[in-house]
């Protein structure tokens, strides 16, 4: 049986979001407030300083760690390739159900939940995997929901742009000076809390039909990233420390920001909302059983 600290653990993790969650959907029972603006500004500003400031954090040494993000590429564009032909012959949008079979939550479960179950040293292992994602999501992603964007409309989003800018000040070693580094972080720290907030007032418009989706993306979206992590030994050599952690990466549930990019590109932003929220709550389960089997 798992260890019953770690089980408390995850639930110490688990549970915080769920009640962000709450509050929100509370807060938009009380105002019924237009969400549109907030999800745009978090788009445009805080997302990208969050992945800014990680690149640029001196105490994160990710360069050494390319093997471990093929492997996490593997994971998230296999796990799509697998759900592509089934989620076609079933009667909900591809364009819905597929990107958050993809992309999962790193961010602000897969992050905490790493340093905990394998210690302060992992940090950059978990930010290799929380890196990948936001790339692709905001690449492989957006294309995949809205193609018409072009190649040119993806390095033009506010997120690419942090990117490069946060990689070539990585790789030359400049740093900008910590009156600006500060600044820069602490609107990064804003956008996850403001993500599961804005969720919860989106969870308003869901409605049966959107929980038996999201039923089906809380079973899909682990066993998917699994099969994918399954094979990643046959191609790619990882140490048993690397590939352990992979593992759990694959089963974490759907990203948050998922239901932005949907918001954001009007892809039936009230069902992403729904995959999201089961997917998160039935991690309370699936996540002990993966420490249970990978420990």
């Amino acid at each position: 049986m798992i260890d019953l600290a770690i089980a408390e653990r995850v639930l110490s993790i688990v549970l915080p979001i769920i009640g962000v969650v709450s509050i929100g959907a509370l807060y938009g029972l009380w105002r019924k407030p237009d969400i549109s603006i907030l999800n745009q500004v978090n788009m445009d500003v805080f997302v990208p300083m969050l992945v800014f400031s990680v690149l640029i954090d001196r105490s994160v040494d990710i360069v050494h760690l390319g093997q471990l993000a093929a492997a996490a590429t593997w994971v998230i564009i296999g796990s799509g390739l697998v759900l592509w032909p089934i989620i076609k012959l079933s009667p909900w949008q591809v364009k819905t159900l597929v990107p958050p079979m993809m992309f999962n939550n790193v961010g602000n479960l897969g992050i905490p939940l790493m340093i905990l179950t394998f210690g302060s040293d992992f940090l950059a292992v978990a930010m290799v995997f929380f890196l990948v994602e936001m790339i692709l999501h905001f690449t492989l992603g957006v294309y995949l929901i809205r193609p018409n964007k072009g190649i040119i409309g993806v390095f033009r989003q506010p997120m690419i742009i942090a990117t490069i800018a946060g990689l070539a000040l990585a790789s030359t070693g400049v740093r900008p000076p910590e009156v600006i580094q500060i600044p820069l972080s602490m609107l990064g720290e804003i956008c996850i809390p403001l993500m599961l907030f804005t969720l919860g007032m989106r969870m308003l418009d869901v409605n049966f039909q959107d929980w038996r989706l999201g039923l089906a993306g809380a079973i899909l979206c682990p066993l998917s990233g699994l099969a994918m992590a399954l094979t990643v030994p046959l191609f790619i050599d990882l140490s048993s420390e690397h590939y352990t952690a992979l593992l759990l990466f694959s089963v974490l549930p759907p990203a948050v920001l998922n239901y932005m990019v949907a918001e954001q590109l009007q892809q039936e932003p009230q069902r992403v909302a729904a995959i999201v929220l089961i997917s998160n709550l039935s991690a309370v389960l699936t996540i002990p059983i993966t420490l249970a089997i990978i420990l």
